[in-house]
């Protein structure tokens, strides 16, 4: 009786989901994040939020949110990779579904992810497509290529190969994983302001294997004001640890398809930050960096316009983007 009743236990654990929610001053969004959660038609889970160091009323509003599925941990502000880890560390159960607390789901979204976790057994992360939806309402897609299967889900064998031609084919609101897989990586990277999710995403990436399914399930929300604003004061690491980390990655796996024009990326996307700072000498760099990853007529293209005086190039960027 004794040996039964603990195998229900585990099977009780394996069979729900922890929903691990960063929150720092959403007090008007996170309302709305929890209660599309509590909607889903997959009922079995639990929801850890961890307060960040909320200054304003974020915590209060969590609190007006009646079930006793939510539980509340508190933190002193250490960012969201931290907020993330901490709720890690405090899951009961063995799978985890990240949402930021500005974001929702779409009412199938756990339970497609419940689907593919019972499909796909040989896999430890499980993904779905999401969208974008501004302040007003108005919703755009994601472009995902290079899928290595024509049905609705299947696995992500290709995962960095279809990111360097994509929209991120893994969004933290938008996966879930295996709580020992998330752990075996080290969770997500501290003390890194911009792509630690990015990072985390890869680590995963060459150590197990990702399902994903074609179903747009989950919503990016943002303001385009605030989303300008930030990209606005948003200043590119001087030590760029993703880098030095994404190239420990390579020197352990170099025949993973793709990894090279990942890696490339990123220093493109670097690229187009100094850019709008207006920092030539660093985008010069930056794009060379990306070149010596991964050489093609669009690298090549864009080393050539950056050679060119600046204003002209910054007309020709202002036009053709």
């Amino acid at each position: 009786e004794m040996t039964s009743s603990l195998v229900g236990s585990e099977m009780c654990i394996r069979d729900r989901i922890s929903v691990v929610i960063p929150l720092y001053n959403k007090e008007k969004q996170i309302a709305n994040t929890l209660h599309s959660v509590l909607r889903q038609t997959f009922q079995n889970f639990e929801i850890v939020v961890v307060d960040d160091g909320s200054t304003d009323n974020s915590v209060q509003e969590v609190e007006k949110v009646n079930d006793i599925r939510i539980r509340i941990v508190h933190q002193k502000n250490a960012g969201v990779s931290a907020a993330r880890n901490k709720g890690i560390e405090e899951a009961k159960y063995d799978l985890i579904a990240f949402l930021d607390a500005d974001d929702k789901w779409k009412a199938e979204y756990l339970e497609t992810q419940y689907y593919l976790f019972q499909k796909y057994s040989q896999c430890s992360v499980y993904a779905c497509g999401y969208e974008f939806s501004d302040s007003n309402g108005n919703v755009s897609g994601t472009i995902i290529r290079k899928l290595p299967f024509q049905e609705k889900d299947g696995v992500l064998t290709n995962y960095f190969e279809v990111a360097s031609c994509s929209h991120p084919p893994i969004w933290t609101s938008a996966v879930m994983v295996k709580k020992d897989a998330i752990q075996a990586v080290g969770g997500f990277p501290v003390g890194i302001k911009s792509g630690e999710d990015l990072l985390t995403w890869a680590r995963l990436a060459v150590l197990y294997k990702i399902a994903y399914s074609k179903h747009s399930l989950a919503v990016f929300i943002f303001d385009p004001l605030i989303f300008t604003q930030d990209q606005k004061e948003r200043r590119p690491e001087q030590k760029d640890k993703v880098a030095i980390e994404l190239k420990k990655i390579y020197l352990c796996h170099k025949n993973i398809k793709g990894l090279k024009s990942y890696i490339s990326l990123w220093h493109k996307m670097r690229t187009h930050i100094f850019i709008d700072k207006h920092c030539r000498i660093k985008a010069l760099k930056e794009c060379l960096k990306s070149i010596s990853w991964s050489i093609n007529k669009k690298n090549i293209a864009f080393l050539l316009l950056l050679l060119l005086p600046f204003s002209f190039f910054k007309y020709i960027m202002n036009k053709f983007s």
